[in-house]
């Protein structure tokens, strides 16, 4: 009798909900949902397990079926415990795959996808090296050989049995003859440049000798890399050091590693697509036209990581990835010797035509049409011009980039004594527009960056180096720089003389956020064309009675700001993970780290948020991936056709937020029971308001048909939409 009620409650809730027009909205995500990016295009590993094989690919996890075809992926938010996978090996004993990852980290898989951590390496607290550099399958176990020796793993029980601190880098393992073998590298640095002697063992021998130099050529240290096999008897004590001995003897196979998977099903395993981008590297990320724009950077005056310099294009409304033509074989001419294309630091896409594409980095800048190169721009056909340190087009530094709202697109040069700041106009002509951008011998800044245009369409751009570190607004329709930062000094006189500038962000209040090295620091709206003004560092109350305060983020790694459609300010840092601040700076609402959340890495290369869904996107170290927040553009008019919730209506056993938007800034929400009766409130984030399903008691609110009332700042009324719930 309770199932017919039941039955026949839901046919009126269903049926009221289709009477009131209500949008059954189930494909837009979860607020507080994430998402993983990943690439899976270039294979690295192939195991077989049973009718699956598992695959590692661009250091991803995919398993494809070999009898219904069918390929899943995997990702550190649907099932893996991390990122960045360095080795796989099935069991086949108790049918399990075991996943290593950069970390150490240990993940155990089943055919049927079950996942079990296994973090006792990775949490385990040691001086010496964890790096695991292979695996070695015997009957139940696998052993791992780490930069200090072997960890043994029971893969049937999950767990680790036990670990040889052997002291010796092991490269591989091999068990005979009821011996255990393990092959090892170890380095040898010594500060004098004689010959070490002595103090290797006899039979040892030398594979490498690298040696490091003055500037004056002056050879300093000396790094000799030794090989060598030791053994030790199965059924003797292994933790014990001295039951390891030197040997030449060598065990069947000789180390040799078993590629029969490989070799079986490596043409197999090229035609698949797993789908994803070409490559986990996003070190610049922008969001136009529903579609995210990205390259990978990689290059500074420190470091030079050489990333493919591959433009990528995320539609997300369809779920797929564009990758524009990377191939540049022959086009740097008579630089081919030494140029690569590498390294690519900005994109950006035209205003006035979406087909057109600019991107530039360390060696010029390439120009894109409908998906197509069009164009390689450098120092030969240009009037960008090559850094004093090459005579070639190696290095044509363009690290800042983007177009303004007129279609010409800017580019700031670094460290040449050519032209800094050039335009390339929507007609094709390069104009010159260069600054007192100069740090020695009339040579530019060294490291010019993160273009970024404010709503009075200023051009504001910084200089990361140690040189000059800087920060400057121009206005490039009456081309003169209208305020500039060298030394930060802020509100109380505080003077930041050694700083790295990285990015700029515009507040929904018009304010400019700097994010640096030094935390995050503010140029008031209303000072902004004010010279020599100081800068603020936001103050947070400590509230302990003290009437102490602190400074806003103080000394965290500022990567990358983006301001959400509530005003709140998510800070993207390196090694530090995601913040979000509140929306009048004082609080700290979620602080996001590869640790506590689905986050890939806590160094934060870039971030952009698309604010008419809340979805925002963060490039990380280990690739891209995205959080739908609870915040979105607010409507500048509240319409009741135009505001709605999902999931709508909201069905038994889902304990997810309900989400409503549509809304306008600020607004004053209420949920109402169909008798009138409040059962909660709050007020939007931006155009969005997020509830539990439950009452102001805390306990999940009966079936019925719920009212979203809301009011404007103005103080406008009305029921914008209702939900339906069904228990």
């Amino acid at each position: 009798m309770k199932q017919a009620i039941n039955r026949r409650q839901t046919r009126r809730l269903l049926t009221l909900l289709a009477a009131c027009h209500f949008a059954l909205i189930t494909a837009i995500a979860q607020v507080g949902s994430w998402r993983a990016y990943m690439s899976y295009y270039e294979p690295q590993d192939i195991v077989k397990a049973g009718d699956m094989l598992f695959v590692r690919a661009s250091n991803g996890l995919y398993s494809y079926n070999l009898n219904d075809h069918s390929i899943s992926t995997y990702d550190k938010v649907r099932q893996l415990n991390d990122s960045y996978v360095t080795h796989i090996a099935w069991n086949t004993k108790v049918g399990r795959l075991l996943t290593v990852y950069q970390n150490s980290n240990l993940d155990i898989i089943d055919a049927g996808g079950n996942v079990v951590n296994l973090s006792a390496l990775y949490s385990k607290s040691m001086t010496q090296d964890k790096t695991v550099n292979n695996i070695y399958m015997s009957d139940q176990y696998a052993y791992l050989g780490t930069g200090f020796g072997v960890v043994k793993v029971n893969m049937q029980r999950a767990e680790v049995t036990e670990s040889y601190i052997l002291n010796h880098n092991t490269v591989a393992i091999a068990i005979d003859n009821a011996q255990i073998y393990i092959k090892v590298r170890d380095s040898y640095r010594f500060v004098d440049y004689s010959t070490p002697g002595s103090s290797l063992a006899p039979g040892n021998v030398v594979s490498e000798v690298v040696t490091e130099y003055s500037k004056d050529k002056v050879p300093l240290k000396k790094t000799v890399v030794i090989e060598a096999i030791y053994k030790a008897p199965m059924n003797s004590n292994l933790l014990d050091q001295h039951n390891w001995e030197y040997t030449e003897t060598r065990p069947a196979g000789n180390f040799s590693e078993d590629r029969s998977d490989w070799n079986n099903y490596i043409d197999v395993v090229r035609t698949l697509q797993p789908g994803g981008p070409k490559y986990n590297n996003f070190g610049f990320i922008r969001l136009k036209n529903q579609r995210l724009y990205t390259c990978g950077g990689g290059w500074t005056t420190t470091s030079d990581l050489e990333r493919p310099a591959t433009v990528q294009i995320f539609d997300y409304k369809n779920n797929e990835w564009q990758i524009l033509p990377d191939d540049m074989t022959g086009v740097a001419g008579t630089d081919s010797r030494n140029w690569k294309f590498i390294d690519m630091a900005s994109v950006d896409v035209n205003p006035l035509d979406s087909k057109h594409v600019i991107a530039t980095g360390r060696t010029g800048m390439y120009e894109y049409y409908d998906g197509q190169f069009v164009k390689y721009h450098n120092k030969d056909n240009s009037l960008l011009k090559n850094s004093i340190a090459s005579s070639s087009n190696k290095y044509v530094i363009v690290l800042g980039s983007a177009f303004d709202s007129e279609g010409n697109f800017w580019c700031l040069v670094s460290e040449t004594r050519g032209d800094n700041l050039v335009v390339y106009t929507k007609d094709g002509q390069w104009i010159s527009r260069s600054k007192d951008l100069l740090y020695r011998d009339n040579v530019s800044l060294t490291h010019l960056q993160s273009i970024y245009f404010d709503r009075n369409d200023r051009m504001w751009f910084v200089n990361n180096h140690y040189n000059n570190p800087s920060i400057y607004c121009y206005n490039y329709k009456t081309d003169e720089i209208i305020n500039s930062f060298a030394s930060l000094v802020n509100q109380d006189g505080t003077t930041y003389s050694d700083y790295a500038p990285y990015c700029v962000a515009e507040d929904l209040d018009g304010n400019i956020w700097i994010g640096t090295n030094q935390g995050p620091f503010v140029v008031d709206a209303d000072r902004i064309t004010t010279p020599d003004t100081y800068v603020t560092q936001v103050k947070v109350p400590r509230n302990d009675g003290t009437n102490y305060a602190d400074y806003l983020m103080a000394g965290a790694v500022t990567n990358c700001i983006v301001v959400d459609g509530g005003g709140r300010k998510w800070m993207g840092t390196k090694g530090s993970g995601v913040y979000l601040i509140s929306a009048d700076n004082m609080t700290q609402l979620q602080h996001f780290t590869s640790e506590n959340s689905p986050l890939l890495s806590n160094n934060i290369e870039s971030m952009a948020i698309n604010n008419e869904t809340g979805e925002l996107f963060i490039g990380t170290e280990g690739g891209l991936c995205s959080y739908m927040t609870d915040a979105t553009s607010a409507a500048v008019e509240m319409v009741k056709d135009n505001v709605y919730a999902y999931p709508n209506p909201v069905v038994r056993g889902y304990d997810g937020l309900i989400t409503v938007v549509g809304l306008s800034l600020n607004a004053d929400v209420k949920i109402l029971s169909a008798s009138g009766q409040l059962v909660a409130q709050g007020r939007s984030n931006g155009g969005t308001f997020t509830w539990n399903g439950r009452d102001r008691n805390g306990r999940r609110v009966a079936s019925g048909v719920y009212m979203v009332a809301a009011a404007t700042s103005e103080g406008n009324k009305g029921t914008v939409c209702k939900i339906a719930i069904i228990n």
